[in-house]
């Protein structure tokens, strides 16, 4: 084992500079992705979690006014289901206190606040998930750009040869090999991670907007007892 391992780093320090440049901006581009990845699953996974903490003390039939408060008073930065209802609430008042506006009008200015909150969200959510796709779908090139450059060194090196066999040209072919095996090794993984996460923040997008869809119609039938009230 140690000996083959020997052989790999050697066959990678005997590799042309230009097939040595591509092996490092491969292994750069895999360090990043993976950083990509478990900062994105984090992401993630505290996003549903905050979703459904807030969905169960929104549903729990709490004070709107109430609620908006405490949200409004938290220190932690607003993400999600909170950003959300916060913009939808805090222009639904506004409108409602400072211009005396019928309800369709108090309806519309809420739900544009919370379409922009949500649209704000989704960006956050999908923050670096381009770079992951274009790892995934870039590496296996760059790869092959240095497979062929080695291979094709390798054969260039037989010109003056009088006699040629496999056994001179096997060490370059072996190490410009190894720099598809790493374009793979970068690609593969960030293929996968997208792919998933990129499905969880369509899921998140569509727990987002019934929630928006659904504390819109709460205040319009709050903007209609309002207006009857007045």
């Amino acid at each position: 084992m140690e000996a083959t391992q020997l052989q790999i780093w050697d066959l990678i320090a005997e590799a042309s500079l230009l097939v040595q440049g591509v092996m490092a901006l491969l292994v750069l581009a895999s360090i990043a992705s993976w950083m990509v990845i478990f900062r994105k699953r984090q992401m993630l996974s505290n996003a549903k979690k905050r979703a459904r903490k807030f969905e169960e003390l929104f549903w729990s039939g709490a004070d709107l006014a109430k609620l908006y408060d405490k949200v409004a008073g938290e220190q932690a930065k607003r993400e999600g289901l909170e950003a959300i209802f916060q913009s939808g609430y805090r222009e639904f008042v506004r409108l409602r206190d400072e211009q005396h506006l019928n309800p369709e009008t108090l309806f519309n200015g809420a739900q544009r606040a919370m379409r922009v909150a949500l649209t704000r969200e989704i960006e956050r959510l999908e923050q670096h998930l381009s770079f992951l796709a274009t790892v995934g779908s870039v590496s296996p090139y760059v790869g092959l750009f240095g497979t062929v450059w080695g291979i094709m060194n390798s054969f260039r090196g037989l010109a003056g040869a009088q006699q040629a066999t496999i056994a001179m040209v096997a060490p370059g072919i072996s190490e410009a090999l190894i720099a598809t095996a790493m374009g793979l090794f970068a690609a593969i993984p960030a293929v996968i991670a997208y792919n998933k996460y990129a499905s969880e923040v369509e899921q998140l997008e569509m727990h987002y907007d019934n929630f928006k869809e659904e504390f819109a119609a709460i205040l319009h039938r709050q903007a209609r007892k309002y207006q009857e009230q007045g």
